[in-house]
């Protein structure tokens, strides 16, 4: 497994989303990581029941935000080396690619997603 210092650009997985960020902090099982764009935006729904939506409650998960910091498992990076896209645009585009993704499944709980992205877009503010 590579190791990687502070200030590397990396990609990062967090849960069901996948970032571009910079690592920030070397710990011993994690790294620190600043999100700088969005891959892939998270999973709608349970964690522990994915795409199951006969589930207690029905989360609505939101992107990491620009510049937060996620502890992420060594195991969960990966080197970068492209050029960093904007977190605004990039957050955009994977909320396109999930509804895309999301319209083709005939589902329960990919309409229940679908709801949930769409109360997301409002909170991002899109332009």
């Amino acid at each position: 497994m590579a190791e990687f210092a502070v200030g590397d650009i990396v990609t990062a997985i967090y849960k069901t989303g996948k970032y571009i960020g910079e690592i920030t902090e070397v710990r011993p099982q994690h790294y620190l990581v600043r999100v700088l764009a969005v891959v892939k935006h998270p999973m709608q729904g349970d964690l522990h029941s994915p795409k199951d939506a006969d589930v207690l409650i029905f989360h609505e998960r939101r992107a990491l935000s620009f510049r937060e910091q996620a502890n992420i498992p060594k195991q969960m990076v990966k080197h970068f080396e492209d050029e960093i896209p904007d977190y605004q645009d990039s957050l955009k585009k994977a909320v396109e690619k999930m509804k895309a993704e999301l319209a083709e499944t005939a589902s329960q709980w990919a309409e229940m997603s679908l709801k949930a992205i769409e109360t997301l877009e409002k909170d991002y503010k899109f332009n």
